[in-house]
């Protein structure tokens, strides 16, 4: 498992929304690029971009910001929000993305999606599936798509993809935890780990991950970084499985036992 610090931009901003509603915004940093840059200082090898704009517009409208995060940092980046083009995926491929997500698209344009992956590839691309419900939602999580989530993973597996960001609407930004099961169980209908998405609060989320690590790619964490539940620094190390004893039982507000001792 990796950590993927989210970057969500609005109006050029780095946001974050509450259960993906855009009514409900919090604005953290005026310059994404900077913000990106301090979290490659504090240890993070990916960060997770997503153009809210483009993501209800169907427009990449904020292409320019997510350059200069490109140029700006050494990062590896996923990048979605408006993708919705082969020519928009390209841009931001050859800007230097390492892999671009396809979210709507996936529902309101299958052709596309399976042009996207035959043009560039498996490894450069991302299925987003975000759902409320068992529901797949689109434009901005501002719709229901009326396909069940499973179902649109087992398709893009079907198309050849290889990597997914699941996302749980109702936990996004809302640090209540996570649900491994739910995690669990959209890993094994696409048939590979996913990127666990929403609900992130502290180090304890991510090592309740550790029974269905093999399920899991990467977990990106949006609030928590912001707000300070959770720091880069033990996000990576928790995902790496290197945080310290001293810090695992810290995040799960547990006391040192024998059993901790023997390993």
């Amino acid at each position: 498992m990796y950590l993927l610090p989210a970057i969500d931009i609005l109006g050029g901003r780095a946001v974050r929304l509450a259960k993906g509603d855009y009514a409900q915004v919090t604005t953290y940093a005026d310059d994404p690029g900077l913000q990106a840059q301090l979290f490659e200082e504090d240890g993070a090898a990916w960060i997770h971009v997503v153009d809210l704009d483009g993501a209800k517009s169907g427009r990449p409208d904020n292409l320019a910001v997510v350059e200069r995060i490109l140029k700006l940092t050494k990062l590896k980046v996923e990048v979605g929000g408006g993708v919705r083009s082969l020519e928009t995926a390209e841009r931001l491929l050859d800007a230097g993305a390492t892999r671009v997500i396809l979210g709507t698209a996936l529902v309101r344009d299958p052709d596309f999606a399976q042009a996207a992956v035959e043009r560039f590839g498996a490894d450069a691309l991302v299925a987003g599936i975000d759902a409320k419900g068992g529901e797949a939602a689109v434009t901005g999580w501002t719709e229901g798509s009326g396909v069940a989530a499973a179902d649109l993973a087992r398709r893009m597996a079907g198309l050849g993809y290889e990597h997914l960001v699941f996302t749980d609407i109702a936990r996004d930004g809302m640090q209540t935890g996570v649900d491994p099961a739910a995690y669990a169980a959209m890993a094994e209908a696409f048939g590979n780990p996913v990127i666990v998405s929403g609900g992130i609060a502290t180090a304890a989320d991510i090592l309740a991950l550790r029974p269905i690590a093999d399920a899991v790619e990467g977990v990106i964490a949006g609030r928590a970084v912001y707000e300070g539940t959770l720091s880069v620094a033990d996000g990576v190390a928790a995902c790496a499985g290197t945080l310290a004893l001293s810090d695992q039982l810290a995040a799960e507000e547990r006391p040192l036992t024998l059993q901790d001792l023997e390993g």
